[in-house]
């Protein structure tokens, strides 16, 4: 009954008005949006994780935004699995499912031809795994799985121990164990992106100072307190760079610093991942309009 259903899939690097284009093509369709972003699926991870705020949705069902505690384990399958219920449901409802978001594996193995193997977590091989620093982790990826180790950046622990996990449990690479399959779905792709880097970095810049005005540095601060040396938090770009400034280890001057610069760096890997989906259609945010990119998608779901 899904089969060839149409689907919208909106992404991009950090701060390139995703939400805002999301929200104009919904109107314009009839539609609801689902958020492919692994660090909003999070409650309490409000203003760092730039979670569209109810006067920016305009009334626009949103989810898979605060699905689960921060402490609690989520792994791309179970957002797998819990959007393509919601694709579902959307579409059974007669409305135009709208995914929008810059986690690339996310959208990989929802809408992709990307299937991670099913390994429940096992919190003994993680303690164990957790007392290694971020080299040692590395260089047991790179023995068990060089292929994927390859992939991930050497100072991410979540993905690395997550990997290592993986690979033991099986008993062979996570990389050989991941399969193809079929997508379901008759997907319509499009990214925003700036032909001109600086101009990215510069709304990706403002955008953080907008966020201290919000009240990052008080969320951020309540959230250490009550959480601790929480993964999550220490993993997650706008928290964990003022985990050294609340400890007096640095100045805060020196952490916004350091989180502009990671959120550049992580933008700058968001497109590398994407620019490899050659089915998207590409919008510059430099000289195209909000208005022209939703009247484009708009057009071209009517016409497919």
């Amino acid at each position: 009954m899904m089969k060839n259903q149409k689907i919208i899939a909106i992404t991009g690097p950090s701060a390139s008005g995703k939400t805002k284009l999301s929200v104009e093509v919904a109107k314009a369709l009839n539609g609801e949006i689902i958020s492919v972003d692994s660090r909003q699926i999070y409650k309490e991870l409000d203003i760092g994780s730039a979670k569209p705020t109810e006067e920016e949705r305009c009334g626009i069902p949103h989810y898979l935004i605060d699905v689960t505690d921060i402490n609690k384990e989520y792994t791309v399958a179970d957002f797998s699995d819990e959007a393509n219920i919601k694709i579902k449901e959307i579409i059974l409802k007669g409305k135009v499912p709208i995914l929008v978001g810059g986690t690339g594996l996310y959208f990989r193995v929802l809408l992709q031809d990307f299937d991670l193997p099913r390994v429940a977590p096992n919190s003994e091989s993680r303690a164990e795994l957790d007392k290694c620093s971020n080299e040692e982790l590395y260089a047991k990826l790179l023995k068990k799985d060089e292929l994927l180790a390859n992939k991930i950046h050497f100072n991410n622990r979540v993905k690395i121990i997550r990997a290592l996990e993986v690979c033991y449990t099986l008993g062979m690479p996570m990389s050989q164990a991941q399969k193809k399959k079929e997508n379901p779905y008759n997907v319509l792709w499009y990214g925003l992106n700036a032909q001109n880097r600086d101009y990215l970095y510069e709304r990706i810049n403002n955008r953080v100072d907008i966020m201290f005005k919000q009240g990052l540095l008080n969320e951020a601060k309540n959230l250490f307190e009550k959480y601790g040396d929480n993964k999550i938090l220490l993993n997650t770009i706008g928290y964990q760079e003022l985990y050294p400034y609340f400890k007096n280890e640095t100045d805060l001057n020196s952490a916004v610093a350091l989180l502009k610069q990671n959120t550049r760096r992580y933008a700058k890997r968001q497109i590398s991942w994407f620019n490899a989906n050659k089915s998207i259609k590409w919008f510059n945010i430099e000289n195209q309009k909000p208005e022209y990119m939703s009247a484009s998608i708009v057009a071209d779901y009517k016409n497919m």
